[in-house]
C-alpha cells in the first residue's frame, strides 16, 4: 500500500529511506507538477534544497519529474535558505518552488516544503489539491523520470536575497556602533548568508558550525538554547555583544545575549515590533499566533496597532504580509517576517534585525526586556510537550471540547478556540492546549505575569490535563 502523503503547516516530512523513498518523493513531486500544470499563468517551478543528506539527488530527480508533467524546472545550483528561495519566487515570477528541507528536524528526516507564486507557504486549500492529485496516482509506482535532452536552467539566489536584505536594514548602523558579531548557522542552509552580509560592510563577524556536516553535529539543527554553546563560547572569545543562530533551512532564528543568555524567541518578536514602530514608524499591525506571548497585544494596546492573533502555522502570518496588514508577524516557535519581505519565516533577518536593535539602542537585549518590562508589564512563557497514553489522548480530546469554568482554582474569564484551547485567567495569565495530530502528545503553553508562578501556573496545566 502506498504512503499516504500529508502536507502539514510546514509540508511532508519523513525518515529517510523509511517513508522519505524516491518512491514517494516522485509520487510527491508528480503531485503538485499536476497542480501546478492546471493553474493559469507560468509553468515553472524552482527547486531548492538545505544540505541534507542526498539532497543533490532528490533535486535533480524532481527537475526531471517536473519537465515530464509540463513544468519546467529552474534548479537553485547550492543549498539555499527557504526565505532565499522564497523571495526568489517573487523575484523570478515562478509558479511556486519545491525546497527538499526538514527544516529543525533530526538529521535521519528530510522532506518538502512547496509554496505558492507569491513565495508563501502553501495555505491547506493548496495542499489539499496536491494531496488529491497524489492520491489520484494509485497504488502504481511513478516510473523513473526520462533523462533531458539539455539541461535545466539554474539560478544562484543569494545575490538578490543579501541585496534585498541590506535594503530592509540599517547596515550602517550596525557598523558604526562597532560591535562584534558571531553568527551560528548550524552547518544549514544559511551558511555564508549574515556573515557575508555583515563582513562585505566591514562588521567583526565570527562564526562556528560554518561548513557542511549532514548530519548536523549528530542532533536536530535548532537554534535553542541547550545546543549553542559553541556559539556562547566563541562570543566569550571574541567579546561578541550578540549571537545570532539559524536553523538547518534558516527559517528559525536563535538569539544570545551578550552575557550568553539565551533570549527566547517570545520576547525577540515583541521587542523587534517595539523596535520597528520606533524606527520605522511601522503602524500598520502586528501578528502573532495564539501561542505567542501576550507581550505582543501590551505593545500594540501602547502603540495603537491592529493586532491579528492566527491560528499555529505561519502561512496565515504570511497572507497578511502578503496584504500589507502588519509590520511584523510572528510564532514562539523562533519564525517571523516584516513588511515589505517575504511571508515566509525568515530566521536571517530576524537575527540581523536584532543586532541592529543592539547597535542602535546601545543596549544588551536583556536591558531592553526589562525596559519593555517597567513600561507593559513582565511575561513568563513556557512551552512544553505532555505524552499521552492513547486512552488519556482519547479522554482528553474529548475534555477540550468543553469551555472549563476553572483552572487550578482559578477563574477563567475567556476562553478562545482560534487553535486548540486557550484558557484566559483573571490575572491575564493564560494556558493553551494544541493536541497533536500524528502522535499523542498536547503541546501545553503557559504564560505567567510574574516569575516566580511560572511553574505553578504550568504544573496547573499539566494537572488539568489528567484530571
Amino acid at each position: 500500500m502506498a504512503t499516504q502523503i500529508k502536507f502539514g503547516t510546514s509540508g511532508w516530512r519523513a525518515i529517510v529511506a523509511d517513508e522519505f523513498t524516491i518512491a514517494n518523493i516522485r509520487r510527491a513531486v508528480t503531485g503538485i507538477a499536476k497542480y501546478v500544470a492546471a493553474q493559469p499563468g507560468v509553468k515553472n517551478v524552482l527547486v531548492g534544497r538545505d544540505p541534507r543528506f542526498l539532497g543533490e539527488t532528490f533535486v535533480a530527480d524532481a527537475a526531471k519529474i517536473l519537465a515530464a508533467n509540463g513544468v519546467t524546472p529552474i534548479v537553485i545550483s547550492e543549498a539555499a535558505p527557504t526565505p532565499a528561495i522564497a523571495y526568489a519566487v517573487r523575484q523570478l515570477k515562478t509558479g511556486g518552488a519545491i525546497n527538499f528541507t526538514a527544516s529543525h528536524n533530526p538529521p535521519e528526516y528530510n522532506g518538502i516544503k512547496f509554496s505558492t507564486p507569491d513565495g508563501a507557504p502553501a495555505l491547506p486549500e493548496t495542499t489539499s489539491k496536491v494531496e488529491a492529485a497524489i492520491a489520484a496516482l494509485g497504488e502504481e509506482a511513478v516510473p523513473a523520470p526520462p533523462e533531458p535532452k539539455a539541461k535545466f536552467e539554474e539560478v544562484d539566489v543569494k545575490a538578490d536575497y543579501l541585496k534585498h536584505l541590506a535594503e530592509l536594514m540599517d547596515i550602517k548602523a550596525i557598523k558604526k556602533a562597532n560591535i562584534k558579531v558571531v553568527c551560528d548557522p548550524f552547518w544549514g542552509a544559511g551558511r555564508g548568508y549574515a556573515s557575508q552580509l555583515l563582513a562585505d560592510n566591514g562588521i567583526e563577524v565570527a562564526t562556528v558550525h560554518d561548513y557542511r556536516d549532514v548530519l548536523f553535529g549528530g542532533h536536530a539543527p535548532e537554534p535553542d538554547d541547550h545546543l549553542l554553546g559553541d556559539c556562547k563560547a566563541k562570543m566569550k572569545e571574541t567579546g561578541a555583544a550578540i549571537g545570532i543562530a539559524t536553523d538547518g533551512d534558516a527559517d528559525r532564528f536563535g538569539v544570545v545575549d551578550a552575557d550568553g543568555t539565551f533570549i527566547q524567541p517570545n520576547y525577540i518578536i515583541a521587542l523587534l515590533f517595539d523596535y520597528l514602530v520606533e524606527t520605522r514608524g511601522w503602524k500598520n499591525g502586528v501578528a502573532k499566533s495564539v501561542a505567542t506571548t501576550n507581550l505582543v497585544n501590551a505593545l500594540a494596546d501602547l502603540h495603537k496597532v491592529q493586532l491579528y492573533e492566527t491560528p499555529v502555522g505561519f502561512k496565515y502570518i504570511g497572507a497578511l504580509i502578503d496584504e500589507d496588514k502588519i509590520a511584523i508577524g510572528g510564532e514562539e516557535s523562533a519564525g517571523l517576517t516584516i513588511r515589505g519581505h517575504v511571508p515566509e519565516k525568515d530566521g536571517i533577518i530576524a537575527g540581523l534585525l536584532v543586532t541592529e536593535m543592539v547597535a542602535v539602542r546601545g543596549k544588551s537585549v536583556g536591558q531592553q526586556l526589562k525596559e519593555l518590562f517597567a513600561k507593559v508589564g513582565s511575561f513568563y512563557p513556557l512551552r512544553e510537550n505532555f505524552r499521552l497514553t492513547p486512552e488519556v489522548k482519547e479522554k482528553f480530546t474529548e475534555k477540550v471540547k468543553e469551555d472549563p469554568k476553572t483552572l487550578g482554582g482559578r477563574k477563567v474569564t475567556q476562553v478562545v478556540r482560534t487553535d486548540g484551547l486557550k484558557l484566559i485567567l483573571e490575572d491575564g495569565s493564560w494556558v493553551c492546549y494544541r493536541l497533536s495530530g500524528t502522535e499523542p502528545v498536547v503541546r501545553v503553553y503557559s504564560e505567567a505575569r510574574k516569575e516566580s508562578d511560572s511553574e505553578p501556573l504550568s504544573q496547573a496545566a499539566k494537572d488539568w490535563v489528567l484530571e
